[in-house]
């Protein structure tokens, strides 16, 4: 079991914390907005537009990842309203969490991205056993690329791997940053 971070992390514009039930119509409402910009690099968004039902249900297992202490999904709100997100995700081994993220897409290019993950990773190293945070990304998602090389990542591995999205060209690309 991994170690919990603490929520709500503020940063200077943005709250990020776990998703609620009452977050469904918010963030079916961003995903919607957002489908043609996530669909080619997040596999999830392939199963996408969903009703509020589907919404909800997948709600409530990310809220029982968190309680389990077995992976933390967590939602990006500027000004109460959602605008992406994040987690921290133990599947790359002990001591360690891989990073996903993403924005909405009226909110591109305003550092949003960058900001949610460098608190992410803070969190992340104010936790006791955790020693790296990895990012993984396709090489063809250039802006994903972007957030890791801003935040002192080390692009330490280029792995290849079936693709899971339509834009991907199945070379993962796997950044990592170590505590201190």
């Amino acid at each position: 079991m991994a170690p919990v971070p603490p929520t709500p992390i503020v940063t200077e514009r943005l709250v990020l914390r776990p998703w609620i039930v009452e977050d469904a119509d918010g963030l079916t409402a961003a995903i919607t907005a957002s489908v043609d910009h996530l669909r080619p690099w997040m596999p999830w968004a392939g199963a996408e537009p969903l009703g509020r039902t589907e919404r909800v249900e997948i709600i409530q297992r990310f809220r029982a990842g968190w309680e389990a202490a077995e992976d933390f999904v967590i939602g990006i709100f500027l000004d109460g309203t959602p605008i992406g997100g994040t987690g921290l995700h133990p599947r790359v081994g002990p001591g360690g969490f891989e990073i996903g993220y993403w924005i909405h897409v009226d909110h591109l290019g305003r550092g949003y991205a960058t900001e949610a993950v460098r608190a992410v990773v803070d969190a992340a190293f104010a936790l006791d056993g955790i020693d790296r945070v990895e990012i993984h990304h396709d090489v063809a998602n250039v802006a994903s690329g972007r957030i890791p090389a801003r935040l002192g990542f080390t692009r330490t591995e280029d792995r290849q791997r079936a693709p899971t999205a339509p834009n991907e060209s199945g070379t993962e690309c796997i950044w990592v940053l170590e505590r201190g």
